[in-house]
């Protein structure tokens, strides 16, 4: 790409793009250099298909090559050398010199292999093949004795502290070994931080930010290292942090459910055996050795650090976390930023850094939830008699019985405060208390902000590992001290993260929390139990589960203020960009957030008007009005009506069709009542039906989507396919539904949060109560915008690159009669598109005559390219020009914007060469056959 690339300079960065960029491009790339340059937070807009991911990555990292060339700090990262000799000065966030270098902080794994490879130099290692190998024992002299070896280790979700201290080896160490290791934990403490301070100087000159980017999911951080791939920043050290389900290549730990348990047991060599991968992060923790060695010299994805692992038999998790150190841009879920749990176990650290939050229109939710934390009563009984053996035992009982305390006085409350819910729906029951009255209860059961800190000084000392020094059969062993279980760690410091919160600058989020104990209850199966002989007391052949209703407490602490956690953000980082496809409306943000948005961008699309046809439907092919509320919803002529409709849509569109629904609840019952009425079976003979699955494993979803391309892609008495999915679900949010995978988009209704959702319901008043005094929205208002910005995303399935073309069909009739209050909420590409249809005949017609003059344009430019010698364009990056038109000028290959292939599977680049540009007959423009390889 470097031959091709354009050269714009924005705001003094000269930014290298790889192509043309569009307007919308030169605009996003324009706001991100200037919110950069001054420190300032950036809330952007860009429809999908308009290359946002790509004028985010090329202007963000443009500018921190810019920030080394001003500090003399810049060896030059897009050098096509890649030459054993440059590996070195190819890393622009290390510095060659040996000071710099060695104020690298120092980490277990990095201690760990370098003691290793100490030893192994010594004596040739035995079972270089093995996983796993016998745990070799220390002896201590006695001058250590009293010394104990401990580590850290804190679970939040699918990452924990587990690398804080020394893991056992696979061989004995020399006792000098032993001391000077602590020697330098602690000076590699000390040196840690120091490091942390926000634009500390490293040798006279100001570090530069790293860029922390990140998205909703792992699929969408390799469709981003693939648009990396593409530029001439393709070679700038990264990384990606993610979790051991993705990463993990141990061949025990990988099958096991709970990785995390299995991978911590082979850690401590519970069983006299440790991971031998863990032990060779060495082989893959260097910025240099990844790309110079081991050809891994452009940016990368997930499965090729595995690949590499596996090839190397090294753990690509903990290599993935290494490489953090020296990388110039992290990618990760956005939940590891905002979540403090696991941003401390991951050691990220985000003073004065750069954080890119892409698809951030569901950031509010996920600070919130961040904030938050939900628990059962058995969850903490459970904790509590744990807790209470170990005091039993008198391990460490000075720090557990703190603990204990807090959990009886905890499980006590809830005792008591069970008695006095009130009744709210069938079999459920509740009672919420603000956050400054159970810091008022907490205060009577003797838990304030001193305690609170006590108890946390408690909870850290008993989560260290720790072995000390015993006679074991005559001889001196180490012998490792009894802990709480991961799943008490979890709930007690889920609730102490809370609790912090809570207590935080003299109770000053106090009042953003709600604390509601609820009653229902739960069906549970039973098995016949066994008679007192062992016996069932029925044969077998009668023998059947009974089913019980179970009564359960849940105490949750909810965040209903997002910029509770966001703050940690807020007050320490450089710059925060939010971006997404579908940000509107966007005035809840600067709010919801507490920050200020000095720049705000509404990007337009890059397609023409006649590529997308945007109209809403308030009648049923039979005159009835669909208005997709509660009431109108439960009655068979609506449930009839849509179907007949959608009916009438699929045997108008060919190929793909997807409809989105409000609610799971929804599709149950129209599924229901289609297929009892016939209407199913007839939408089955025109497309293959599928229905998006409530819940289910993932690898399920992948295979019902295969299907759903499959069925596309295949020519027979069916016209494609038909996803019939919701909003809010997994159909809706990050996939690509690109050129015939999605022909047409129906949303039927407004899909509003449910308005009898307790949390739903309380977010709405705190909003109403703070509207005026920090200037949140009305929580009517708030209620609505959650409304627009899950249609908004199921909107934004369709088109999804310069060249496609859809239609968009929105039924419901509140748009056509209250248009001021529904259509605003849209997003601006689409509200501008927008036609209301009186009757369900004329917009039916008009979307007759798009179709065909769509499918007309895509069939003519086909003629056309049977028509002409076939040209090759394999294994080469140059665009092949294959229809000039006369009187116009050609574009370069610079020139040329190519469609979003990153992350489309084979079957999506197929239909895009076999439709040719898809272009309409009203535009005219060359056609441009692209090599695939090659794309925005």
């Amino acid at each position: 790409m470097a031959g091709n690339t354009v050269e714009y300079t924005i705001g003094g960065v000269k930014i290298h793009f790889p192509c043309k960029a569009y307007p919308s491009q030169l605009a996003m790339m324009n706001s991100i250099v200037r919110g950069l340059n001054h420190g300032q937070h950036c809330l952007l807009e860009s429809p999908t298909g308009s290359g946002k991911s790509l004028a985010l990555l090329c202007s963000a990292l443009a500018w921190q090559q810019a920030q080394y060339s001003m500090s003399d700090w810049n060896p030059d990262v897009t050098t096509p050398c890649q030459c054993a000799c440059h590996s070195r000065d190819s890393d622009p966030c290390t510095s060659s010199s040996k000071e710099n270098s060695a104020c690298k902080r120092s980490t277990l794994s990095s201690r760990l292999s370098e003691k290793l490879q100490a030893s192994l130099t010594t004596e040739r290692e035995q079972g270089d093949d093995d996983d796993f190998k016998t745990d070799g024992k220390r002896m201590r002299a006695p001058a250590v004795d009293q010394k104990s070896r401990k580590r850290r280790c804190l679970e939040k979700g699918v990452v924990y502290i587990d690398d804080d201290g020394d893991a056992e080896l696979e061989r004995p160490v020399p006792e000098e070994i032993i001391i000077k290791e602590f020697s330098c934990l602690r000076d590699g403490q000390k040196a840690g931080e120091k490091a942390k301070d926000k634009d500390k100087e490293v040798n006279g000159k100001k570090t530069i930010p790293k860029i922390f980017f990140g998205t909703r999911t792992h699929k969408q951080i390799t469709q981003l290292a693939r648009e990396l791939k593409r530029t001439l920043y393709s070679t700038v050290p990264m990384t990606i942090l993610s979790s051991r389900d993705h990463t993990c290549v141990h061949p025990e730990v990988m099958p096991h459910a709970n990785r995390n348990e299995r991978c911590k047991e082979l850690l401590e060599a519970k069983n006299g055996r440790s991971c031998r991968f863990y032990h060779n992060v060495h082989k893959m923790r260097e910025q240099s050795s990844l790309q110079w060695v081991h050809g891994l010299h452009q940016a990368w994805d997930i499965e090729e650090l595995v690949c590499l692992g596996s090839k190397l038999r090294s753990c690509a998790y903990y290599a993935a976390r290494e490489l953090m150190q020296e990388a110039c841009i992290v990618f990760c879920p956005y939940n590891y930023l905002l979540d403090p749990l696991i941003r401390n176990s991951m050691e990220i650290n985000l003073k004065g850094q750069i954080v890119v939050l892409d698809e951030a229109h569901n950031i509010e939710d996920c600070a919130r939830e961040s904030a938050s934390f939900t628990l059962n009563q058995t969850q903490l009984l459970q904790s509590r008699e744990e807790i209470e053996g170990l005091v039993t035992y008198n391990i460490r009982r000075s720090n557990h019985e703190p603990l204990l305390a807090f959990c009886c006085s905890l499980l006590n409350w809830i005792e008591e405060s069970s008695s006095a819910l009130q009744e709210r729906d069938y079999e459920s029951a509740c009672k919420v208390w603000t956050g400054k009255e159970v810091l008022g209860i907490f205060h009577g059961l003797g838990i304030t902000a001193g305690t609170f800190s006590a108890l946390q000084k408690h909870l850290e000392v008993v989560l260290e590992k720790e072995e000390r020094i015993s006679l074991v059969n005559g001889r001196e062993d180490a012998v490792q001290i009894p802990t709480i279980s991961s799943s008490t760690q979890s709930v007690l410091t889920s609730l102490f993260m809370v609790l912090e919160f809570l207590f935080r600058q003299n109770c000053r989020f106090a009042d953003d929390y709600r604390v509601a104990l609820q009653q229902s209850y739960i069906w549970t199966t039973q098995q016949d139990a066994l008679d007192v002989h062992g016996f069932f007391a029925r044969p077998s052949r009668r023998r059947q589960s009974t089913r019980t209703k179970k009564l359960v407490h849940t105490l949750s602490f909810w965040c209903l203020n997002p910029a509770v956690a966001f703050s940690d953000l807020s007050d320490s980082v450089r710059s925060i960009v939010l971006t997404s496809g579908t940000l509107s409306p966007m005035g809840s943000f600067s709010s919801e957030l507490g920050i200020k948005f000095s720049i705000q961008l509404e990007a337009s699309h890059v397609i023409s008007k006649s590529q997308v046809w945007v109209g809403t439907v308030g009648m049923g092919p039979q005159g009835r009005r669909l208005c997709a509320t509660f009431q109108h919803t439960e009655t068979f002529a609506f449930q009839d009506e849509v179907g007949a409709l959608l009916l009438k849509v699929c045997q108008t569109v060919s190929r793909g069709v997807l409809c989105f629904l409000p609610s799971y609840k929804m599709l149950d019952k129209l599924r229901d009542r289609w297929m009892n009425t016939g209407l199913w079976e007839k939408l089955e003979e025109r497309k293959t039906v599928i229905a998006e699955p409530r819940g289910g494993a993932k690898s399920d979803f992948d295979e019902l989507l295969q299907t759903y391309y499959e069925a596309i892609g295949q020519s027979g008495p069916r016209d494609g396919a038909l996803l019939i999915a919701v909003c809010r679900g997994k159909v809706s949010e990050g996939l690509d539904f690109t050129d015939d995978n999605a022909r047409a988009v129906v949303t039927i209704g407004i899909p509003f949060p449910n308005i009898k959702d307790l949390q739903v319901e309380l977010k709405m008043k705190y909003n109403d109560q703070h509207s005026k005094s920090r200037g949140l929205l009305p929580g009517g208002r708030w209620y609505e915008i959650q409304a627009y910005r899950a249609l908004n995303q199921a909107l934004g399935r369709c088109i999804r690159h310069r060249n496609d073309w859809g239609a968009l069909i929105l039924v419901d009739d509140r748009f056509r009669a209250n248009p001021n209050k529904y259509i605003t909420g849209l997003s601006k590409w689409v509200r501008q598109l927008v036609k209301h249809h009186d009757n369900f005949t004329s917009a039916i017609q008009s979307l007759v005559s798009f179709s065909q003059i769509q499918q007309g344009a895509v069939q003519t430019h086909i003629e056309e390219l049977g028509q002409m010698a076939p040209s090759s364009v394999s294994g080469s990056d140059t665009p092949t020009l294959l229809s000039p038109v006369d009187s116009l000028v050609l574009p370069q290959s610079s020139e040329v914007q190519t469609s979003c292939f990153h992350g489309k599977t084979e079957q999506d680049r197929r239909h895009y060469n076999d439709l040719g540009s898809n272009l309409n007959r009203n535009t005219v423009s060359p056609l441009v056959l692209i090599n695939t390889d090659v794309s925005l």
